[in-house]
C-alpha cells in the first residue's frame, strides 16, 4: 500500500489501476488532492495543475499563528512558498519558517524555492520613477526571479530627468516585458512604451502628494496612456505585475 500522504490526480489514478490502493482510498484521496482544510485556511492544492502556478499566501490581515500553519502544510507537501505583505514583525513571530526560506524586508515578502523553477533566458527589466518607488518594484522583481524569469533592476529613472531613462536603453530593448513603476503623476510608462517594442505593465504606487490621491492620479494616468502595448496592475500591486510579467516572459 502507498504511504504517500500528497499526490495529484494522476499519481492517485495510476495507483488505483496498477491496483496499489483499492477503490475506497482513491476517492478519499483524490477528495483530499483539491484542496487542504488547516479550520481558518483551504488551501487550493490544485491551483498548480490549473495554472501552473501554486497559490501564493497574502500575509496581510493574517495572524503568525495562520501563517505558520499554512507554512508547514506546504512544506509538508514540498511546495514553494512565497509569501507577500509580511510585515517585520509578524515575520519575527513565526515558528515554522521552512529550510532555505529568505525574507525581504523593504519589499515585505518572504520566498522558500525547494523545487527551484528552471530559469529562463529572456530577462524581464523592473524599473522605478523613482527611489521611493523601490519597495513595490522590490515585490514585483522578486516574484519574477521566485518564478524563474531573470530581472534587470533599473531604478530612479523618472521623467524629471529623462537623460537617467535614455542611458539605460540597451538594457530596455533586451528585455522581453518591462515593469514600469511610478507614482506622483505616472507618466514614465507612456515614455518607456514610446521607446520599446516590448510589453510593458504599469504600477501605479500611492508615492505622491496630496492631489496624488494615494495611487489614484498615477492610476488615472496610466489608464488614458496614449502608448500602445501599456496595460496596468492595481495600485501598489508590485506582486501582480511580477506575477504577470514571468507568465509573458514564459510564454
Amino acid at each position: 500500500m502507498l504511504t504517500t500522504d500528497h499526490m495529484n490526480v494522476r499519481e492517485i489514478l495510476d495507483a488505483y489501476k496498477s491496483e496499489s490502493i483499492d477503490l475506497e482510498i482513491a476517492e478519499s484521496k483524490i477528495r483530499k488532492s483539491f484542496y487542504s482544510d488547516l479550520g481558518h485556511t483551504l488551501l487550493d492544492l490544485d491551483r498548480e495543475a490549473r495554472t501552473g502556478s501554486g497559490e501564493v499566501i497574502f500575509g496581510s490581515g493574517k495572524t503568525a499563528s495562520q501563517i505558520d500553519d499554512i507554512i508547514a502544510d506546504a512544506s509538508n507537501r514540498g511546495a514553494n512558498i512565497l509569501i507577500t505583505r509580511l510585515d517585520r514583525d509578524k515575520y519575527s513571530r513565526l515558528s515554522q519558517l521552512p529550510e532555505g526560506s529568505t525574507y525581504h524586508e523593504q519589499a515585505q515578502l518572504l520566498a522558500a524555492n525547494p523545487n527551484k523553477s528552471v530559469a529562463l533566458e529572456t530577462k524581464v527589466a523592473v524599473v522605478t520613477a523613482g527611489t521611493s518607488d523601490i519597495a513595490i518594484a522590490e515585490e514585483a522583481a522578486l516574484t519574477a526571479e521566485f518564478y524563474g524569469s531573470p530581472v534587470d533592476r533599473i531604478f530612479d529613472v523618472g521623467v524629471a530627468g529623462l537623460h537617467r531613462l535614455v542611458a539605460r536603453m540597451d538594457t530596455l530593448k533586451e528585455a522581453r516585458v518591462i515593469v514600469v513603476v511610478a507614482g506622483m503623476e505616472g507618466a514614465l510608462p507612456s515614455v518607456v512604451g514610446g521607446l520599446v517594442s516590448s510589453p510593458v505593465i504599469a504600477v501605479p504606487t500611492s508615492v505622491g502628494y496630496g492631489a496624488a490621491l494615494e495611487g489614484m492620479a498615477a492610476l488615472l494616468g496610466m489608464l488614458t496612456s496614449c502608448a500602445s502595448g501599456v496595460s496596468v496592475v492595481n495600485i501598489d500591486n508590485g506582486f501582480g505585475a511580477g506575477f504577470l510579467a514571468h507568465r509573458i516572459n514564459n510564454l
